[in-house]
């Protein structure tokens, strides 16, 4: 059959139109460490720390100062991210839920509108924990079909180690149709304990400064300096990730974004509502769009970046998100902010709840200059979360026992009971020594955070019960 010139120049215009719509729509890749605290990567002004990948990167884009997750902890931390939800409001504060089938993520959103979509790396978590279930849970997923996400996105694997994560990398975008945008949520295992890596990159224990809540013990700094190796040898996977962009020819237009899933398994971090615990490295470049060496102190939640990737994407966001997108922050346009972020603090682990490291409860509230932490079961000792049985904590625990322990590090991580609020002034008060809640010239900076933290709490419809109350007095002092 011959075509008319006419219809033939038609068709190809037609062809040249689709191709050229699906390269604006723009790739999405998001790349995710593991236990990884806010000031542990050298553009945040650390010098001790070996990042040249990641430096290189924030040069070209812009670095978040202030970014937190919803949950000190990987699963609730990780929904929030995929759903723009916080953990409380969809149901994922216990750490081996599954997500709801009901509840909508927006790689699926994606999805429908001609992404191709997936998740590779290290687990995503939100199918329960899928290894080691009892026979009595993994029963319950089997029948209500509770494992959801290989039907919710097109490409799903798990794998650990840099190697298999590369090349998971590498297989995802091999099998990309051709003309197809993706998005791919890329998860590592570093520096998520044990660290144990075998990078090439090691950090000399004796000359790295230690954070200003530490002890100062050999041990100690032995274990912060393998944490610091091991956020090197996640460095070297995010340099080959980026070059692999770059080699395909995908990373002009391609929204890259790193952050920490939560806080580091460090002291005051993973487990904690301190600012180790919930404050993240934050990093997005998108040429053409994101100036490159900018940088915003705006408040930044966990639940924002799905409105944001969305908002990117072209596409309309939900209504039941209740993250706030910052596309406008990327591209350099006027942007009202954030007043206040919120994080919570749940189960951890499968574990029956021997101590506050598998089960604490608590919530807190950050604005612009200060925080506010809710210490719900206040009454129970802290306890660390994934290094109690390592042996730098052992040595502190004992010196603890035999009453050798500094005073003020006594106080920090021994304390009995811990105070149900704690108030800090993170400008003035940047470390979280001085709790100000209780104090007569803070009264009025802590009603006003904890009557956003109640509103917060009632329209989540938080289970756990509210800071403010009619009652006069308590049982449990305050400060």
């Amino acid at each position: 059959m011959t075509y008319p010139f006419r219809i033939l120049a038609a068709l190809l215009l037609s062809s040249l139109a689709r191709l050229t719509a699906a390269e604006a729509k723009p790739n999405v890749l998001l790349i995710l460490s593991d236990d990884h605290s806010y000031p542990h990567v050298g553009c945040y002004g650390n010098s001790d720390i070996m990042t040249p990948n990641l430096d290189r990167f924030a040069a070209e884009g812009m670095r978040f100062d202030r970014a937190y997750v919803t949950c000190p902890q990987c699963v609730p931390s990780r929904a929030s991210i995929f759903t723009g939800r916080s953990p409380v409001d969809i149901d994922m504060s216990r750490f081996s839920a599954p997500l709801p089938r009901a509840i909508k993520t927006y790689p699926e959103a994606l999805r429908a509108e001609g992404w191709f979509t997936g998740v590779a790396g290290r687990t995503y978590h939100m199918d329960g924990a899928v290894t080691g279930m009892p026979p009595e849970t993994q029963a319950v997923f089997d029948k209500f079909k509770l494992i959801t996400f290989p039907d919710r996105l097109d490409y799903v694997k798990v794998g650990s180690g840099s190697v298999a994560q590369f090349a998971q990398f590498r297989e995802f975008l091999d099998r990309k149709p051709a003309g197809k945008p993706f998005f791919l949520q890329l998860c590592s295992n570093d520096p998520h304990r044990p660290l144990n890596t075998q990078g090439p990159v090691k950090h000399d224990p004796a000359k790295i400064k230690l954070p200003e809540h530490y002890p100062d013990t050999q041990l100690v700094r032995e274990d912060f300096a393998r944490y610091y190796d091991e956020i090197a040898h996640f460095d070297v996977l995010f340099g080959e990730v980026m070059a692999e962009l770059e080699k395909r020819g995908l990373a002009s237009n391609t929204l890259v974004v790193f952050m920490g899933d939560n806080g580091a398994s460090q002291f005051r971090g993973k487990g904690t509502l301190y600012e180790y615990g919930i404050h993240v490295p934050l990093l997005a470049r998108w040429p053409g769009k994101v100036k490159p060496g900018s940088s915003t102190a705006e408040l930044i939640s966990g639940e924002d970046l799905a409105p944001t990737f969305l908002e990117a994407a072209g596409l309309p966001v939900p209504p039941e998100m209740t993250g706030k997108s910052f596309a406008k922050l990327l591209r350099g346009e006027p942007s009202a902010g954030r007043q206040f972020v919120f994080a919570e603090r749940g189960a951890h682990g499968s574990n029956l709840p021997g101590n506050t490291a598998d089960f604490d409860l608590g919530r807190v509230v950050v604005s612009k200059t200060h925080k506010l932490i809710y210490n719900v079961l206040g009454e129970l000792p802290y306890w660390p979360v994934d290094f109690a049985k390592d042996a730098f904590w052992q040595e502190l625990v004992q010196r603890h026992t035999d009453g050798k322990l500094d005073a003020n590090i006594n106080q920090r991580y021994f304390a009995a009971p811990r105070p149900m609020f704690e108030l800090y002034d993170l400008e003035k008060d940047p470390n979280e020594f001085s709790n100000l809640a209780g104090t007569k010239d803070a009264a009025g900076l802590e009603r006003e955070l904890k009557a956003a933290m109640q509103e917060w709490m009632i329209l989540q419809r938080d289970f756990v019960p509210l800071p403010v109350t009619t009652t006069r007095g308590s049982n449990r002092a305050e400060n």
